[in-house]
């Protein structure tokens, strides 16, 4: 079960775009991804509102591998992680600020690819050391393009992870 703490994050979403998988120089796998998740609430006029968010997941060793070979844009996962916070400069020496997801557990929702049966995958048991706390901007993508995506309308109550109730709750503006 995943510690609870201020920066950790329990998401399920769409992806947006295929995993990009690089190597640091050091040798180290890294996936990165866009994740979309969405929203959906009446207002007091009885009145139907969406919301999707959209957030820039990265994936360190052996599951930053497993999700290059397992991930393709549209896919329903849930991932649990930690959020990471970091500044850089870009070509036009820009300083440049964001936020993204590195995350350590993984579950595969839907069963596109995987003849019907759902998967997890806990990055923990299956990295080879911890994930360096700093990523340069040459391995994570910085196209900031979104793309079109294709969510679901619901998933099975036996699909969604134990605590969904509470990532729910932490997603919740008020």
């Amino acid at each position: 079960m995943p510690s609870r703490c201020l920066n950790r994050v329990t998401l399920i979403g769409n992806l947006t775009r295929d995993p990009e998988l690089r190597y640091t120089p050091g040798g180290m796998a890294v996936a990165s991804f866009g994740l979309a998740t969405n929203r959906v609430w009446v207002t007091k006029q009885g009145e139907r509102k969406e919301d999707a968010q959209f957030h820039r997941i990265v994936a360190w060793n052996k599951l930053g591998e497993l999700c290059s070979q397992l991930l393709s844009k549209g896919r329903r996962v849930y991932v649990d992680g930690r959020i990471q916070y970091r500044e850089f400069m870009d070509a036009e020496n820009n300083k440049k600020q964001i936020s993204e997801i590195v995350i350590d557990d993984m579950i595969i929702l839907d069963n596109k690819g995987n003849n019907g049966e759902h998967m997890a995958v806990e990055g923990a048991d299956l990295a080879v050391g911890e994930a360096p706390t700093e990523v340069t901007p040459d391995v994570v993508s910085e196209s900031g393009n979104i793309e079109d995506i294709v969510i679901p309308d619901d998933i099975d109550a036996d699909q969604a992870p134990k605590n969904t109730e509470e990532a729910k709750n932490d997603e919740m503006p008020f």
